[in-house]
């Protein structure tokens, strides 16, 4: 509070006020006790100063994100920080290490996506914006490193967002704990998803919150030792049971009754509901729906979370049975029987309910109703039945109600806790705990007493925790805490729950006596409590009590409290259920055992309730509590409403203000060394310079007179009201400094005011002289001027008239010689528009020619095949005459040979008419252009002849004699009509020419529109001509086949001893025949098994020219000497074989070894890469159907890499592994078989593989492979490739994926190299920031080596690039590699710095922005000496961070508009990274203000209309940690193949194997 010490004329402070709570002001006047202050409204006022606080005037504008950070720390501060946060979208602020979040009432997913939790995982509490993840974080780090159980208290009024802060938590532990790739149901979806269960069957609509929670949660996750979730458990406390049968307007009752109502009609009618309107448990409010929320959706949502939880069909269905049923019970109406004090149902309506309740029951209809109307006492003479008044059975039927309801919503519970499982082994747990405030309405009953009890328990606790930070932060400073109070509220606790003689204690006395009534009961309160100072009695009140709680007075009725209390089951209730047929239904009320049922002890609410809740605090002292008080800011639920009253009651309610008593208690205010001195080192300029901090600060505290206040290790602790007095010391000598200043700036003003007085007096007196001087020059300026002007007059008369002479000839020969001007240019215009059509014309003609030439020589080169064709087939026939094996194979290919003779035929066809109707439509376009140049060359001489009339008229005319005064006009005018006619016809002329010149380019486009479908009807026969070919190639594979295995059934044939051998031969070609079947209709695969077929034979007739087999080959060799014994020996193959096997592995293993140890670098190439690659090709591998070389290759590569941890390997092998794929994709080219599978196989992936795939495809075309049947050659450049196999194709493949691998191991490994440095270059030391204040030689000294200290962080980044640099140059890697790691990297610090700055608000400052720009300095350094090869366009990725450091360091911010900034000044950010960073900066060097309120106001208009159409906008940035470049880029890095190839020199080990000569003959080629 203010005192006369501390508030002195001029202060700002806060006073309170009866609108807004409080309003600041300024001190005019002081007068004793009474301060007269002006509001920022205009208002005076009086008031005492003991009523008003003192107002931080360097508080920043944006608020700070923890509280203990504030100055003064009181009422009015903390309102006016959540105040200031709140309208910046800034909803967390902490106070130490609490959490208040005030509900913005809209919705912000950026704020809780996966991206956000990455970003607070590991981060230390505090580092980052205040958020509940750090909150969470924090619980679960301390549970991992301390290894105890953790708890997180979630508290607040109904409507403040408990709910879903708490699911926002449990999603957090469930990200930081879950089990990634188990399968089924996990731990945590089942936690998570038991959150909609149990919000619809214990939440309902109240008046504060459209989803309030009418019940206590305590959520118990439970971890194992290795931090996993490993099992859960929930607990539930006092169920608002009254609310099943009464509800108020405008509150509606449980979720679970109009979610039913509103199922699927098939759902409707099977529990027999409808409408909620005609239910009398729904229709006591006038409130039946909640705004934006569909109960039938929810209600398949709610079914859905009970399939997760592990409630079973047969369970649900049991479930909403009941719900059901008590719907139809709660219109069940009563009347008066015919015997006295009985009851009887009123009507058909109410008989008709009690039978449909019955039917969801399963129970007898006739017991339920005795069950309602009838009570059962039990005497030691026997059982006597006793009748009901109507008023009784209507509070018989509602308790049967609440029971049901109740022990439902237990059992639901129990289910969940079954179904989720708990873990006995488990090492610690974390308890969230959702609990309902602090409550105060206008009538409170028993649960509101319930509830205040509560929150008193969890606010003891709270203060103990505060009590004992407080504690701690003293212990750790080594100060004297002894004297600090503890404020407690033990008193208000055993009012309440005292076992002797407490309000419960009293109550459940009452409730054990029958005779008790409320107003009994509560005479007993006020005999009892009268002179508690805790208790009241309200005036006039005969059933009312207050109870000054810690948040407030409240006053309950207990006019229900003892119905509410009484927890005793009807045993007409429970027999009636336990006979139902419905199992669920029996088991809701277990009977109790013979034992108990005898004992007759009591059973109460509020006994049950506090046992529960002594059980919920022997919990939570057992953990390590973790607080997060929710603040609701209005009471209409609408976002960007803050009310400072509603958020005061709130702070008061969630013991914000009582922590903030405590703190005051002890010492609120708390600062640093050097804050201290940087604030109020003005008081003693002398002691500033002091080299030990430590007494400096004591010093000035001293000098100001300060009593009782505390230096500890790092901080000065001051005492209540201490800050405002020195802030008031301060406030006098800056008075004092600002009077100074004003004295000499008026002494400076009123000086220069004379010296500009006296210097404007020279020089009028200057310029009046000058003035006179100038009007006698201006007299004989005058005087000579005229004698001029008469000279030059005279002169222009006559110089006018010899030009009007002189124009008038220049005219006439300008017109004559424009005119013949024009007649050249439009003659040679014609005669370059008639070359260029005769130009295209021959060409046309000359192409024309070539095609029909060239389809001519096709046209013989098919109908020669097809002769040649022809007379095979019947060469075949004639030997398919002899064996009678294959005849339906000879049928089946001559259908197909006249199916592509037809078809051919039908080509032909197509290609003459399109022959013909081409040259028809050319002759008519010669003709049509015969026809205007025919009448161009008339319009030519036309014009040509009537300009040589007008120049014969001209020559004629007679010559023109001036000095004949007549002269006759006649022939004059008729040479002007001649001339008018001729340029009529000339005009008209020109227009047939323009007519002309637009029918000539109509008909060239026409020629070229037709030019270009005969273009594609060329592409469309090439097309299908090739088709024909690959039909054909199949066939002569298929005729090749049956040829062969006709010879070998021949030969079978001759040998009349070999009858077995004849017999699988037979079989075979059986099987064989069914496979052409197979294959005809399968052509994709024709072309493999046909190739297979050549590749055994061309083995067994010839040895390959190298000597060296694959292994592939060696195993055809053996099927084939097992299955054709006749043709080549056994013995003989099998020898060869083995020795091709010997030999074919060394030459393996030598190229291994090769590939290890030749490390070498030819030319700036792997030699080791052309070597392989050299080898490869000489041994045909890329076209073996099978081989093991590639795997082995592959084996090498992965052994190397695999756990590879030097760079400089990593960095040869990528070398390698790069330079060899180079090769590999400039030398294969798909095979028919694969290009027909590669056609087929529509890939949609999106890495390396996929365009691997995709440029292959689009590159094949381009190929022009040579076809046997067009007899054409192919392109030059493509001569070498060579027509890859399925295993080359895979090798390809997995060299490509080790490519990505190894890139992206060199570039995480620098990532993570540079991410410690950049994590303290993210913010400047304190030492590096300016002090206004501290100016000495020493401290400027002490500032440049802190800047030095910082620098070398940045210095150690550009180190580890040039590092890296270094070993990839070394090894060769290719620039382009290079150039995307740099770009990656450089990514990787924007992302980094940036997202640093929109999480630390300490970071949007200037000396950080002027920090952060000192070092992107280096980098750009670093940048520009780079090698060109290495750094490219790396600086552009830093865009964003450069762009937000410029806007940090700017000073032009405050007057810039929204279009300048984000144009100009920020171009490259959005909107909200704009408006995050401009509302988190603060000048903490020059003390000048941020962006406007009008640009903060706009921005935050814009994105809250963004926010309804981008549901996700995320201002952080994400890590691209993709592979950014692909295989196309890799085959343009420019290497020319045959030379690179030709020149690399094997090593040692393989010249001298003669296996290898071949390496040293093409080097010597």
């Amino acid at each position: 509070m203010g005192t006369p010490v501390n508030i002195v004329v001029g202060s700002h402070v806060w006073v309170e006020n009866a609108e807004i709570a409080w309003i600041d002001g300024e001190v005019t006047e002081i007068k004793g006790g009474d301060a007269t202050i002006v509001t920022t409204d205009g208002k005076t006022i009086v008031t005492s100063l003991s009523n008003i606080y003192p107002k931080d005037t360097e508080a920043p504008p944006a608020g700070v994100d923890d509280m203990t950070k504030l100055a003064y720390l009181h009422e009015p501060g903390v309102l006016h920080n959540l105040g200031c946060r709140f309208a910046l979208n800034e909803i967390y602020t902490y106070t130490g290490n609490i959490l208040i979040a005030v509900n913005p009432f809209r919705r912000l997913p950026h704020l809780y996506d996966v991206h956000m939790m990455e970003q607070y995982k590991g981060a230390s509490f505090g580092e980052l914006s205040p958020h509940l993840f750090a909150v969470a974080d924090a619980c679960y780090r301390a549970m991992i490193n301390e290894h105890g159980s953790q708890s997180i208290l979630v508290s607040g009024e109904s409507g403040a967002g408990k709910t879903e802060t708490t699911k926002m938590l449990m999603r957090y532990l469930a990200f930081m704990g879950g089990r990634s790739g188990t399968e089924g149901r996990t731990v945590e979806q089942q936690v998570l998803e038991s959150n909609p269960v149990l919000e619809a069957f214990g939440n309902s609509k109240t008046v504060k919150n459209n989803n309030s929670s009418r019940f206590g949660k305590f959520v118990e996750i439970q971890f194992d030792k290795y931090g996993k979730i490993s099992g859960a458990a929930v607990r539930t406390y006092l169920l608002e049971r009254s609310r099943v049968c009464q509800v108020s307007d405008p509150e509606r009752n449980y979720h679970c009754f109009y979610m039913l109502c509103a199922a699927p009609p098939e759902e409707v009618k099977k529990f027999k509901v409808g409408d909620p309107r005609t239910f009398h448990y729904l229709n006591q409010t006038n409130c039946y729906e909640v705004a934006n929320v569909d109960d039938a959706r929810e209600y398949l949502l709610t079914r859905h979370a009970m399939d997760v939880v592990g409630i079973n069909q047969e369970e649900q269905d049991a479930i909403f049975r009941v719900v059901a049923a008590i719907l139809h019970l709660g219109n069940i109406e009563f009347e008066k029987g015919k015997e006295i004090d009985s009851s009887q149902l009123k009507d058909e309506k109410s008989k008709y309910h009690l039978k449909t309740t019955s039917e969801l029951l399963l129970c007898n209809e006739k017991a339920l109703e005795e069950s309602l109307c009838k009570r059962v006492i039990v005497t030691p003479d026997g059982n006597i039945t006793k009748p009901l008044d109507p008023d009784s059975a209507a509070l018989s039927r509602d308790a049967l109600a609440k029971t049901m309801y109740s022990r439902l919503f237990d059992w639901i519970v129990d289910k969940i806790n079954i179904s989720i499982g708990q873990d006995p082994n488990a090492k610690s747990l974390i308890g969230v705990l959702d609990i309902y405030g602090f409550e105060s309405f206008k009538i409170n009953s028993f649960e509101q007493l319930c509830i205040n009890l509560t929150n008193e328990k969890l606010q003891q606790h709270f203060n103990q925790h505060v009590f004992k930070m407080e504690q701690e932060e003293y212990t750790r400073e080594e100060i004297n805490w002894s004297y600090v109070e503890f404020v407690d509220n033990q008193d208000v606790l055993d009012l309440i729950e005292k076992k002797q003689g407490g309000i419960i204690a009293l109550l459940d006395e009452a409730c054990m006596f029958p005779k008790s009534t409320h107003e009994t009961f509560s005479q007993k309160l006020y005999q009892t409590y009268k002179a508690h100072k805790r208790f009241s009695k309200p005036k006039l009140a005969r059933t009312a009590f207050t109870i000054n709680h810690y948040a407030g007075d409240v006053t309950y009725q207990a006019d229900l409290f003892l119905d509410k209390n009484k927890d005793y089951v009807v045993a007409e209730h429970q027999a009636l259920l336990n006979d139902s047929a419905c199992p669920f239904v029996a088991n809701l009320i277990p009977p109790l055992p013979e034992e108990s049922s005898k004992q007759s002890k009591f059973s109460s609410i509020g006994t049950r309730f506090k046992q529960q809740l002594q059980s919920l605090m022997e919990t939570l002292s057992t953990t390590e509590p973790h607080y997060i008080r929710c603040v609701k800011p209005n009471t209409v639920l609408k976002p960007g409403i803050f009310e400072n009253f509603n958020v005061l009651n709130q702070l008061r309610c969630g013991g914000v203000l009582e922590a903030i008593r405590i703190s005051c208690a002890g010492y609120p205010t708390k600062r640093a060394f050097d804050e201290f001195i940087d604030r109020f080192g003005m008081l003693a300029p002398d002691l500033v310079d002091s080299s030990d901090e430590k007494q400096a600060c004591a010093a000035i505290c001293d000098r100001m007179g300060l009593k009782g206040y505390q230096i500890g290790k790092n901080k000065v602790f001051l005492r209540a009201g201490q800050m405002a007095e020195l802030d008031a010391r301060r406030l006098e000598v800056l008075a004092n400094a600002a009077r100074l200043l004003q004295r000499q700036i008026r002494t400076h003003l009123i000086r220069k005011q004379f010296l500009i007085l006296r210097n404007a007096t020279v020089k009028i007196q200057k310029l009046w002289r000058g003035w006179l001087a100038r009007k006698l020059y201006e007299h004989m300026r005058r005087e000579d001027a005229s004698i001029r002007i008469q000279k030059y007059s005279r002169g222009h008369a006559a110089k006018m008239a010899y030009a009007n002479l002189r124009s008038s000839a220049i005219f006439i020969q300008t017109g004559m010689r424009a005119m013949a001007a024009r007649n050249e240019y439009r003659h040679r215009r014609r005669m370059n528009a008639a070359i260029i059509i005769q130009t295209q014309w021959r060409l046309h003609k000359a192409r024309k020619a070539y095609l029909e030439v060239k389809k001519g020589s096709l046209i013989l080169q098919c109908l020669w095949r097809g002769r040649i064709g022809r007379k095979e087939l019947r060469k075949l026939r004639m030997a398919a005459r002899e064996t009678g094996a294959l005849k339906e194979a000879k049928d089946k290919l001559e259908k197909k040979v006249e199916e592509l003779t037809w078809r051919l035929d039908f080509e032909k066809h197509l290609r003459v008419d399109l022959e013909e109707a081409k040259g028809q439509e050319i002759a008519r376009l010669q003709s049509s252009l015969q026809e205007i140049q025919e009448k161009l060359d008339e319009a030519n001489t036309a014009i040509i002849k009537e300009k040589e009339a007008a120049r014969i008229a001209i020559e004629n005319a007679p010559p023109v004699i001036k000095e004949v005064p007549v002269v006759d006009n006649t022939k004059l005018e008729l040479l002007k009509n001649r001339n008018m006619e001729l340029e009529d016809e000339l005009s008209e002329f020109k227009i047939k020419a323009e007519e002309f010149e637009k029918r000539f380019c109509e008909a060239q486009n026409q020629a070229e529109a037709l030019t270009k479908e005969t273009e594609e009807s060329q592409t469309k026969i090439s097309q299908l001509q090739e088709m024909i070919e690959s039909l054909e190639t199949n066939l002569s594979n298929l005729e090749s086949e049956n040829h062969v295995l006709r010879q070998q059934a021949l030969a079978a044939s001759e040998n009349e001893e070999l009858t077995e051998e004849i017999k699988s031969l037979q079989s075979k070609i059986a099987e064989l025949e069914s496979e052409n079947r197979l294959l005809q209709s399968q052509p994709a695969q024709v072309g493999q098994a046909t190739l297979a077929v050549e590749t055994v034979q061309s083995e067994v007739v010839q040895t390959p020219e190298n000597g060296h087999l694959e292994s592939g080959e060696e195993l055809k060799i053996e099927n084939l000497c097992l299955q054709v014994p006749v043709v080549v020996p056994l013995t003989i193959s099998l020898s060869k074989q083995k020795s091709l096997t010997d030999r074919q592995q060394e030459n393996h293993d030598a190229l291994i070894k090769c590939l290890m140890e030749d490390k070498r670098f030819d030319k700036k190439r792997s030699a080791a890469a052309y070597i392989v690659y050299k080898s490869l090709i000489q041994w045909h591998s890329f076209e073996a159907e099978k081989t093991n070389i590639f795997d082995r290759i592959i084996h090498t590569i992965r052994s190397n890499v695999e756990n590879q941890e030097n760079i400089g390997e990593l960095a040869y092998w990528l070398s390698t592994t790069s330079t060899l794929l180079f090769l590999l994709q400039n030398t294969l080219k798909l095979s028919s078989v694969s290009k027909s599978g590669a056609n087929r196989r529509q890939s949609s992936s999106a890495s390396l593989f996929g365009r691997m795939a995709r440029i292959t495809r689009s590159s094949s075309p381009e190929l022009e492979i040579s076809s046997g049947y067009s007899g054409m050659a192919s392109k030059s450049d493509c001569q070498s490739r060579v027509d890859a196999k399925y295993p080359a194709l895979l090798f390809k493949q997995q060299l490509t994926a080790y490519v990505e691998k190894i890139y992206g191991k060199i570039r995480d490994r620098l990532k993570k190299e540079i991410s410690p440095f950049l994590t303290m270059c993210i913010q400047a030391p304190r030492s590096a920031r300016t002090r206004s204040t501290r100016i000495s030689s020493k401290n400027i000294h002490s500032n440049v080596a802190a800047k030095q200290a910082s620098s070398i962080h940045w210095q150690n980044i550009v180190k580890s690039l040039d590092h890296f640099q270094i070993i990839l140059h070394e090894n060769y890697v290719h620039s382009m590699i290079i150039q995307k790691i740099y770009r990656q990297v450089f990514a990787f610090i924007n992302v980094q710095l940036f997202n640093s700055l929109l999480l630390r608000r300490e970071c949007c400052s200037s000396s950080n922005g002027e920090f952060l720009k000192a070092g992107l300095n280096e980098l750009e350094e670093w940048c520009s000496k780079a090698i060109q090869e290495s750094a490219g366009t790396s600086w552009d990725e830093l865009q964003h961070i450069k762009q937000a450091v410029g806007f940090l360091v700017s000073h032009q911010k405050a007057h810039k508009s929204l279009e300048e900034i984000t144009n100009e000044l920020c171009p490259a950010l959005s909107l909200p990274q704009i408006y995050r960073i401009g509302t988190m900066f603060w000048d903490d060097k020059y003390g000048t203000q941020g962006l406007s309120q009008d640009v903060i106001g706009k921005m935050r208009a814009m994105m809250t209309d963004d926010s309804t159409n981008i549901p996700n906008s995320s201002f952080l940035l994400d890590d691209d940690s993709s592979i950014p470049f692909s295989l196309d880029d890799i085959a343009r890095s420019g290497i020319d193949i045959n030379l690179a190839v030709a020149d690399v020199e094997p090593p040692a080990l393989l010249r001298q194997n003669s296996e290898f000569h071949f390496l040293l003959q093409q080097l010597t080629n």
